[in-house]
């Protein structure tokens, strides 16, 4: 782990979460020094993982083993600090107890910026309940009265990344970030998410198309590879460009 003053958090439902939408993120800032803090809900053991469902003497728990250990690989590949809160899957469910432990963690941690799921997808409801729960926690740490007497969060932005299906979630690319450098790291991270393996090209085929979008609307031009986010907050500053 990074001894950096510098941190992100990405907050997700499930673990394949973090390395399709946010790996070359993740995997960027490592690179540059930055703590990236990982912070699983769940293992993503009961909707997430269908193809481990079909082989003979599967239990819920060899799955969670197996998305654990997935997990591990795939952060330790993308220089990420991961840690699992195992708060089930289809549903999740935050109990009182891991929500205080959230607001804890932002206030320790002091993130620059925060990535999680957009507020709508119609096709997977712990998604929006992820993001939820990561703007609520943010509130909560930023609050002088809870707690009192201890150093409050700021206003780290918070950046909603690419959903599987963005149409229907109602998302809009408003950052591409240019992951080209790191994004052979990325998809050796795809690679360990072996429950999920029809993915590995569809998250690859993404990243090429906004990196064509983000060379076409920058200076980028040798830009191949992006992520696409979508801001909460307003972005403040003294200048536009």
């Amino acid at each position: 782990m990074s001894k950096s003053d510098k941190c992100g958090l990405v907050i997700v439902a499930h673990t394949g979460d973090f390395v399709w939408r946010a790996g070359g993120a993740i995997a960027l800032y490592a690179s540059r020094g930055w703590h990236m803090k990982i912070v699983c809900l769940s293992f993503g053991e009961r909707g997430e993982s269908a193809k481990m469902w079909r082989e003979s003497g599967i239990t819920l728990e060899k799955v969670k083993a197996a998305r654990l250990a997935e997990a591990e690989k795939a952060a330790k590949i993308l220089g990420g600090d991961i840690e699992f809160y195992d708060l089930g899957d289809y549903p999740l469910n935050v109990p009182q107890n891991a929500f205080d432990k959230l607001v804890d963690l932002y206030r320790q941690l002091k993130p620059k910026f925060v990535l999680t799921h957009p507020k709508e997808d119609p096709y997977n409801f712990d998604h929006p309940y992820a993001n939820r729960i990561a703007q609520e926690a943010r509130i909560i740490a930023q609050a002088h009265g809870h707690k009192p007497g201890e150093g409050v969060l700021g206003a780290p932005p918070v950046f909603m990344f690419e959903p599987h299906q963005p149409e229907q979630c109602n998302f809009r690319p408003e950052m591409i970030l240019d992951i080209s450098s790191v994004f052979d790291q990325k998809r050796k991270a795809f690679e360990c998410l072996a429950a999920q393996e029809h993915l590995w090209e569809y998250y690859t085929r993404v990243a090429l198309n906004r990196g064509i979008q983000g060379a076409r609307n920058s200076d980028h031009k040798d830009m191949k590879y992006g992520e696409a986010y979508q801001r909460v907050f307003p972005s403040v500053g003294g200048e536009l460009v």
